[in-house]
Parts: structure tokens; sequence; C-alpha cells
């Protein structure tokens, strides 16, 4: 029994490692950059900073001067390439999320209208409940529809019974089951459900 726990054990560790090792790798050329650029700043300010703090030195040889410089624009080179490189891979990895951000809102007006058509609601109903979904309460509801906070409690009343429900959070629930179960909802695109493994469906305030 205790060789069968030490295993998964051992296996996790050495995933773990594995993990660490990749992440320190894919930055390694990052930190070299960053060493190279903080080398260019200390020679570029050496002679200022010595000359403010009153130090004698003596010059470098012209040879050494020039490769120097030529290290220094080097890494300046490096850094803007680098900084440029960060920047459309952000740009990238924002317009990704933004996408499945968008086929997860589908998938889950999509979802919303599959159950309210099961559910036989009237167009009020469907108001009333797709408010209710968005965490409005009955005096907010009542307001937006211009009826009273009666009709309002009579139609959520309806939805409930409809649905199966007994409030509004088991009503989000049956939304938030199917979304993450797919197979649960025939009639969602795949393409739109997988979506929402990457991204909340929660920000529906438009």
């Amino acid at each position: 029994m205790a060789v069968m726990t030490t295993i998964p054990t051992a296996t996790m560790t050495a995933e773990a490692v594995s993990s660490d090792r990749a992440a320190m790798l894919k930055h390694l050329p990052l930190i070299a950059i960053l060493a190279l650029q903080t080398v260019c700043a200390v020679y570029l300010l050496r002679d200022i900073v010595l000359s403010l703090l009153g130090v004698s030195f003596e010059p470098l040889a012209w040879q050494y001067v020039e490769y120097l410089d030529i290290g220094a624009a080097f890494g300046l080179i490096a850094g803007i390439a680098l900084g440029a490189r960060m920047l459309f891979s952000s740009l990238r990895q924002r317009h990704r999320a933004e996408e499945k951000l968008r086929q997860a809102k589908t998938a889950f007006m999509q979802l919303i209208d599959q159950k309210f058509g099961d559910w036989g609601l009237s167009p009020a109903e469907r108001d009333v409940a797709l408010f209710s979904i968005k965490g409005l309460s009955v005096a907010e509801i009542a307001a937006l529809r211009g009826t009273s906070d009666g009709t309002i409690k009579a139609q959520a009343a309806a939805v409930y019974r409809k649905a199966g429900v007994g409030n509004r959070h088991q009503l989000l629930s049956l939304f938030i089951e199917d979304l993450f179960d797919p197979q649960m909802s025939p009639g969602i695109r795949p393409a739109a459900a997988s979506s929402v493994t990457d991204a909340a469906p929660t920000d529906q305030s438009s």
C-alpha cells in the first residue's frame, strides 16, 4: 500500500521539477537580455557616476572601448527586439482570450434560447428569466419593464415552475451545468461550447 502511495507522489514531484525546468529554459533568453542590458547600462553610466563621486580612474584602451560600445549597442538593439516580440505576443494572447470569451457568450445565449424554447416561455417570461439570470432584483426588473413588482413575481414564479426549479440561483445553475457538460445540450455548437472551459460565460450585463 505504501508503494502505491509513493509512486504517484514521486511522479508528481518529477513532473513539477520538469515543469519548473521548462519554465526556466523558456525565460532564459529574457534573463540573458536583461543581464546584457544591465551591463550596458553600467558601462554607459560608469564615467558619469565616477566623475560625480570624484573617483579617478585610468581610461581603457581604445580597442576595449570599441568592443564595449559594440556590446552596448547590441544590448540595446536586443532589448528593443525582445520588447517588440513580447508586445506582439501579448496582443495575440489578448486576441485569443477575447475570441474565446465571445464564443463563450455566444454559447451561453444559444443555451438560453434553447432552454426558453423547451420550457415554452412567453415573451414576457423570457425577459423576466433573462433579467433574473443577470442578477437584477424584482424591483429593477419591474422598473425596466414598466410594470408592478407583483406582476414580475408572478412571471418569475411561472418561469421557475416551467423550469422545474425553486429560485433564480437554481435557474442559473441549469445553464452553468449544461455549459460545462456540452453533451447535456446537443443544440449548442461544439466549437462554441468547448470555449467555455477557457472563458467564464458570466458577463451578460449588456
